[in-house]
């Protein structure tokens, strides 16, 4: 009898793992580094609040998550070349509203035009009064489309960056009078270069209509994105999400 429940053993337990099926495979997390939204700390871990909230979201769904951080362009490229993918945190837009399937809104988007504080001789209240001056703006952002489509152009009024820290960098080097920043975006890159929010000066308001979402392929299990969404809707009416938010944008 012994040898008869030993030999039955290993078809009992393949059995099992038969009635459990196949591991769910991770989700892939893509985004770029904006922060305090989304960006790679010195470790080069994944951090933010976009990505903190993310986590949280796939533990209360149970969804297994990896997590990618690049430029924007190549982040676009990724989302749309894996199959199992969440590009975040992207700007829902009219033009972008038949790409993907939307879990948030993660949180407000609110991008301001600034310019250097001690450049008290710059004074523009629209764009049409730019002149020769140049904005910095991430390229092939939505903040880049959405000034294009006003007629500005790139390599002209529009100086085009890899991203907020590049552009910041070249702002404060005069390489270009205005930036287009997220306020809080503004106010965090300015801190990690030890310089008081007041270094920069609003001088108009670009957007402040729309929010983030995580935008996943029109292929992804319409299973797995209810899931995210009720995750996210769970952690809003618990408290969790506001904890969050206040570590965040204070």
């Amino acid at each position: 009898m012994r040898r008869r429940s030993c030999l039955a053993l290993p078809a009992l337990l393949g059995t099992c793992l038969a009635l459990a099926g196949p591991a769910e495979l991770p989700l892939q997390g893509i985004t770029e580094n904006l922060p305090p939204l989304n960006y790679l700390d010195e470790q080069q871990v994944a951090q933010g609040f976009s990505v903190e909230l993310l986590r949280l979201m796939a533990a209360q769904a149970g969804v297994p998550l990896e997590l990618q951080v690049m430029p924007w362009q190549r982040a676009v490229q990724a989302a749309e070349a894996q199959g199992r993918s969440v590009l975040f945190s992207l700007t829902r837009t009219p033009e972008r509203e038949a790409l993907y399937q939307w879990v948030g809104p993660i949180a407000p988007r609110r991008i301001l035009i600034y310019r250097l504080a001690s450049r008290t001789d710059l004074a523009m209240t629209q764009f049409s009064e730019l002149g020769n001056a140049r904005i910095g703006v991430v390229r092939d952002s939505a903040a880049d489309r959405q000034l294009q489509a006003t007629g500005l152009k790139p390599g002209l009024q529009l100086e085009q960056g890899l991203d907020d820290p590049t552009n910041l960098r070249k702002l404060l080097a005069g390489r270009m009078e205005y930036i287009a920043l997220l306020d809080w975006a503004a106010a965090w890159n300015l801190r990690q270069l030890n310089l008081p929010y007041a270094t920069l000066q609003p001088v108009m308001e670009q957007d402040s209509a729309r929010s983030y979402f995580y935008g996943l392929r029109l292929d992804t299990d319409a299973t797995l994105v209810r899931r995210l969404q009720a995750a996210l809707d769970a952690l809003k009416r618990d408290g969790r999400y506001e904890r969050l938010r206040q570590r965040y944008f204070r």
